[in-house]
């Protein structure tokens, strides 16, 4: 349910406004409102929002310095300081953040420019090693000459004929000064060195370039060497160069144990304070006095008005404004759930807030959905397994929230999950029928076998689409009666009535329901069709006929999870068909392994879609303003 909301106003000096602003900050429950000021008002005007230019510049260095900077500070010791520096104004707060990056700011710069350097040497050379590793076969070949270069080219073995375009471009070119050698590498590359006079260096690499050629220099240190003794030169500026990044590393871990801390606290602090500088201009001000204006929780207002007493006493007033009703819908709308019910709340992201009038569906989530999913997935070891997968993805992703939500979710609807299961006598399908395991449920005289009994699940999935309606509707009217709008209850009660007569007509032609019946039938249609013609003219009539069309949406309940019953019998079936033991496991799980990842996925998309289409529809209307509270830590419960 969404939580009481209270329009509070906060007046107090205005030279105690950034601890004001502090306290309010820390308590995190104040959803702030624009103050409504007169352009010509003498006497109260919107704050003005300096020094955020200067706060923005220091925290982008200071977030730059923390990235060069190994390991992180520890959150107790960050606590700590936090609190220590926390009075200091902001003034103050920038001063020292300014000496923080002074005295680190160069340092930290030439020890990350000095290892980057060194990284990308050791880059290098690992390159030209490699490329001299692939060529040494070829080195007797070689001719190594003063005033001479070499270069090498990787070709493709497919594309070797351009070799024999290229030879005599480049005697061409050197005037017959060159040496041409080939050879293949390995099965995809073939090397060929060519050494040719300096003196054409330019045109002969401009040449290779044209050609779209893989040139290879060999670095002019190497050049005039035996490979080996290239090699292993390279290798000596490599244990050198790790040496001095070793060093580097140290220097920087020593850094970084210093100043880690310092560097965190700032930061923090000064992004406290940025966001808080933001948010002056919807506060207001007079000579004397500073203005806050807002929306609170009435779960937190006892808290917050404390808060403010127990910093400033009497100083500091927090009172109560009365809203008028038509600006009440207005105010941002905060869930309040029971913990089962929260991870729900992820599927309320799909569409827009509820406005604050509404009638939060979360907890109608919370109760259908698993239902819908338990129906169509139906299976004892599909439902342990969704279980498992739940709390095993919980557990490694403990700091992803969205990932909480979603896996909170398939837990809960893996109970329903496994009831269904006992009911339908399913373990893997009819695995656990065959090993005479459990056996599908007798209850009020069918035996629910989901392959003989498909009549009576379609009878039971439209039965759950018109109790599912019918709550949508009556949430409707609900909230038609909140909103005094008389036309739209009418409709919404008008078409309660009218698809119930509809039903209950269609249930005595049937023979479902004795003869007399009909009359009944008759009398609501007639009580109920004038209510519906009222408040939804031509139209509502016309909306009889999609509201029905979204009750039989709900067969798909019992077809989905048809389906999922076929493919795990076929799994069973194809595993036992095949003669080899471990290749029949195999194959089954395979399949069971895809039918699992199929029961997660369609039937929680499919029992979304009946909430947000066919559900929603009824009742819902959103544009509502989420709850969004001044400070660090977002407050929920």
């Amino acid at each position: 349910m969404l939580q009481k909301m209270k329009n509070i106003l906060v007046v107090g000096p205005k030279k105690d406004y950034q601890q004001i602003v502090d306290v309010l900050y820390q308590e995190g429950t104040v959803h702030l409102q624009d103050i409504p000021f007169s352009l010509d008002d003498p006497v109260f005007s919107p704050m003005e929002t300096g020094k955020t230019e200067d706060i923005s510049a220091i925290l982008l260095k200071l977030h730059g310095i923390a990235r060069i900077l190994p390991g992180k500070a520890v959150e107790p010791e960050i606590e700590r300081r936090t609190g220590e520096l926390r009075g200091k104004t902001t003034d103050e707060l920038l001063s020292e953040a300014k000496e923080v990056v002074r005295v680190l700011e160069s340092k930290v710069r030439d020890l990350a420019t000095r290892k980057g350097d060194l990284e990308l040497t050791r880059t290098t050379l690992d390159r030209y090693a490699k490329v001299m590793e692939k060529i040494q076969p070829l080195e007797s070949r070689l001719p190594i000459l003063e005033g001479f270069e070499v270069s090498v080219l990787l070709i493709q073995r497919e594309y070797r004929d351009v070799l024999d375009l290229i030879r005599p471009q480049l005697k061409a070119i050197t005037n017959n000064q060159f040496e041409f050698i080939a050879a293949d590498l390995d099965d995809t590359t073939t090397a060929a060195i060519t050494v040719f006079n300096k003196k054409y260096s330019q045109e002969v690499h401009s040449f290779l370039f044209s050609q779209n050629v893989n040139e290879v220099r060999v670095p002019e240190e190497y050049a005039n060497m035996h490979l080996n003794e290239a090699l292993s030169l390279i290798d000596n500026r490599k244990r050198d160069i790790a040496r001095e990044m070793e060093e580097i590393d140290s220097e920087l871990g020593t850094l970084a144990e210093k100043w880690q801390t310092e560097l965190a606290v700032y930061t923090r602090l000064l992004e406290d304070r940025l966001e808080e500088l933001r948010s002056l201009n919807m506060f207001g001000q007079s000579d004397h006095t500073i203005m806050i204006k807002g929306w609170i929780p009435k779960k937190f207002l006892k808290k917050t008005r404390e808060a403010l007493r127990e910093k400033f006493g009497d100083r500091v007033v927090l009172t109560e404004v009365r809203v008028p009703p038509e600006e009440m819908e207005n105010a941002p709308t905060y869930y309040d759930n029971p913990r089962i019910v929260k991870p729900f709340e992820f599927f309320m992201k799909l569409v827009s807030p509820p406005k604050y009038i509404e009638i939060d569906p979360s907890p109608l989530l919370a109760l259908f959905f698993p239902i819908f999913f338990g129906i169509i997935v139906g299976d004892i070891g599909y439902g342990l397994c969704i279980l498992g997968f739940g709390l095993a993805m919980k557990k490694k992703f403990q700091k992803v929230e969205w990932m909480q939500q979603l896996m909170n979710i398939m837990i809960i609807s893996s109970f329903p999950t496994i009831f269904f299961g006992f009911l339908f006598g399913e373990f893997f399908g009819d695995f656990g029928e065959h090993i005479g395991l459990l056996h599908p449920v007798h209850f009020l005289g069918i035996t629910w076998n989901r392959v003989e009994a498909m009549i009576p699940l379609l009878v039971l999935a439209i039965a759950i689409g018109v109790i599912h309606i019918f709550v949508g509707l009556s949430i409707g009217i609900l909230n038609a009666y909140a909103r005094h709008q008389k036309k739209h209850l009418c409709e919404k009660a008008g078409m309660m009535g009218v698809v119930l007569g509809i039903i209950l007509l269609i249930l005595t032609f049937v023979k479902v329901l004795p003869s007399f019946m009909m009359i009944v039938s008759a009398i609501i249609l007639v009580a109920f069709l004038p209510l519906l013609v009222y408040g939804g003219g031509t139209m509502g009539v016309i909306e009889v006929m999609s509201t029905i069309g979204n009750i039989l949406s709900y067969a798909r309940i019992m077809a989905i999870g048809m389906a999922s019953v076929i493919l795990a019998m076929v799994a069973n079936e194809l595993g036992g068909a095949i003669g080899v033991l471990v290749a029949g496991i195999v194959i089954a799980v395979l399949l069971h392994a895809l039918n699992i990842i199929l029961a997660m996925f369609s039937p929680s998309l499919h029992s979304v879609r009946l909430h947000i289409v066919e559900f929603y529809s009824k009742f819902y209307e959103g544009g509502g303003t989420e709850y969004r509270p001044f400070g660090r830590e977002k407050k929920t419960d």
